[in-house]
Formats: C-alpha cells, structure tokens, sequence
C-alpha cells in the first residue's frame, strides 16, 4: 500500500512532481507520498505522509484532510522492479491544502508542476494508480460541487 497526496495550492492547482525517468511513471508525472512501511503498519497515516512529504518535497506547510479521497492500482512490472517480480500497489489519495514553505525536490523526481485539471487534460499527465486516482477524485469533487 502507497500513501498519495493530492496537494492544492490557494488558485486550487495541484502539485505534480516529474516521475523518474528510470522508474514505472517515466514520461509523466507522479504524486507527492509513498509506501508504508513495514515498521509503520500501526503508525497513523498523517505521520507516515509528514514522513514522505519531508522526504519528497521538504519541509513545507500543509493541512491534511483526515479521510482517504480517492484510490487507485499500480502495477511495477517485474522488468523494473529490484526482486524480479511484478509489484501490485494499492494507492490510497489524500487532499492537502498548501500553506507555505519552499519546495524542494528529492532525488526520487526531478522537477514538479502546478496544474489544474480544469485546462489540462490527466491522461497526458499521469498514467496508471495515478491517473485512476485522480479521475476519482475529480469526478466525486465535481459531483460534490454540483450539489452545494
């Protein structure tokens, strides 16, 4: 399981991050999070996302929504993965509002974006878990604007 977090600065752009060139998402772009790991089976959600948010894109400021928004599957194929063998992921996504602070980028990507899904088209950004996720997200938030 992965950890992904939909962070939305104050224009209601989303943070993307460039995928590894070498990784699963070459060619497009990933989210901010990342895999629990075994150690953390019992750690709370919000920790292990600070932990991966800090790792990913330093040490900024957000507010975390408390409940899962979307889900998503990825598939790392065995030619990528370390052991040889094909890796299922299940994405779970999470919103964030933006506050403050500089981002920085880790060796894991290499440049990042703000977009906004409304003027640019997510299957030419993101593929896979990702682009699963993001088209959940869109349509329950779409949905839920319609009815406020």
């Amino acid at each position: 399981m992965s950890l992904k977090v939909i962070i939305k600065n104050a224009r209601g752009e989303i943070l993307l991050l460039n995928a590894d060139p070498k990784g699963s998402f070459a060619g497009f772009y990933d989210f901010p999070g990342g895999r629990i790991d075994t150690n953390e089976f019992t750690t709370p959600f919000f920790d292990i996302i600070k932990r991966e948010i800090l790792e990913e894109i330093g040490n900024i400021k957000f507010v975390l929504s408390p409940k899962p928004v979307a889900i998503g599957r990825h598939l790392v194929p065995a030619s990528m993965s370390k052991n040889g063998s094909d890796i299922r992921i299940l994405y779970l996504f999470f919103e964030a509002k933006y506050m403050s602070g500089e981002i920085v980028i880790s060796n894991e990507h290499t440049g990042f974006k703000w977009t906004n899904f409304s003027k640019e088209d997510p299957t030419k950004l993101l593929k896979s878990g990702n682009l699963e996720g993001v088209k959940m997200y869109l349509s329950e938030t779409m949905k839920f604007e319609n009815i406020v």
